[in-house]
């Protein structure tokens, strides 16, 4: 027998490397939560059982999985979608807070025909997403303002501005709750399976969104602009690529799904939007975009996880007793093994891969 590996052998392995670090990722953060939970006293099978159970233990847990990972799918996408063009978009929280509010706004104030009001209340958020984004991809083009900065700043004007606008002029004064009035119903998207499993057409349309987007970075002329960008901005206006366009329209299409991720919040889930809406789903999906590997494709199992972790999370915590916070503490360990693969490869004797070409951010200055 050879020292080499034969060139199947090689293939295959290569091929598998992609998947084999983050499942490992989350291998080894889950094993550490474990050591965590044996030096605090309590049962690891219960704790992870309740885990398990508590995510996709019954049909309505599963449901209920699926309805959390909802939101992630979008943010996922959309920080990827800045990751591919060379951008790093830390501002999809806000983005999500922007298109929550159109669309709760068109939902409850706006009249129009059952089925029609919601395609329109959707198609607001998501503009009012992809406006809110683009504006920070217009700076970087034009004065070339980093979008890392210009993005945390759009966070705070949008969420406070949100809270405002929530708790003055678009309050529900017949409610003790600091929130909008409850959409129309012929604005709201329709339950899959019921009201008592909550999993609503939203998740349907982020998985439309999922192929879509994956259509659009690899089979298009958008796509490949987008990642030509990405990998080599100079290369790229060297070949007759408009940069500056190409920057607006990545950062544009990444707050539109960001817009989409709170507009199916309000019509399919809340049905109103209340005062400090933030959950921190902009922040976990930059976790799940990294978790991809900037893979569209790939946001969908990693906001599924996502999603069953903090689904589980209340379950675990009655079986065991232990705090619903080790969740986070997962969640931060698969971040840091994700990020920093080189810890993931080296425990493991996993070879380095070659490099994907897609730069999270191309410098202060650039």
């Amino acid at each position: 027998m050879t020292e080499s590996s034969p060139p199947a052998a090689r293939n295959w392995q290569t091929s598998l490397t992609p998947l084999l670090v983050p499942s490992l990722a989350i291998f080894t953060a889950l094993l550490i939560g474990a050591i965590i939970i044996v030096a605090t006293g309590a049962d690891v099978l219960s704790a992870y059982g309740g885990l398990f159970m508590g995510a996709i233990g019954s049909p309505r847990s599963i449901s209920y999985t699926l309805v959390e990972a909802t939101p992630y799918i979008f943010g996922g996408l959309a920080v990827m979608v800045g990751f591919r063009g060379g951008l790093f978009n830390i501002g999809v929280e806000g983005q999500i807070a922007v298109g929550s509010m159109c669309a709760a706004i068109v939902g409850a104030f706006v009249t129009l025909p059952v089925g029609l009001h919601a395609i329109v209340a959707f198609a607001a958020g998501a503009l009012g997403g992809a406006v809110w984004g683009a504006i920070p991809g217009w700076l970087r083009a034009r004065t070339g303002a980093h979008e890392v900065i210009t993005t945390i700043m759009f966070n705070y004007i949008a969420i406070r501005a949100t809270d405002y606008l929530i708790k003055v002029p678009f309050r529900d004064h017949a409610s003790t709750a600091q929130r909008t009035p409850y959409i129309a119903p012929g604005a709201e998207l329709p339950f899959l399976f019921g009201p008592e499993y909550r999993l609503h057409m939203g998740f349907l349309i982020a998985i439309a969104m999922v192929f879509l987007t994956n259509w659009l970075m690899n089979r298009t002329i958008f796509g490949f602009e987008i990642r030509t960008v990405g990998a080599n901005p100079d290369a790229a206006d060297y070949a007759g690529i408009d940069v500056s366009r190409s920057l607006v329209t990545t950062m544009a299409y990444s707050g539109l799904l960001a817009g989409m991720a709170g507009a199916i919040q309000v019509l399919g889930l809340e049905h109103n939007l209340k005062a400090s809406f933030s959950a921190g789903y902009g922040f976990d999906s930059i976790a799940i975009a990294l978790l991809a590997a900037s893979n569209p494709i790939g946001v969908l199992p990693a906001a599924i996880f996502w999603g069953a972790l903090r689904n589980g999370a209340g379950l675990m915590q009655l079986n065991s007793g232990i705090s619903i916070n080790l969740i986070n503490i997962v969640q931060a360990l698969v971040i840091a093994f994700v990020a920093a693969d080189q810890i993931v490869r080296q425990i493991y004797r996993i070879r380095s891969a070659k490099s994907s070409g897609i730069k999270l951010t191309r410098g202060w200055g650039r």
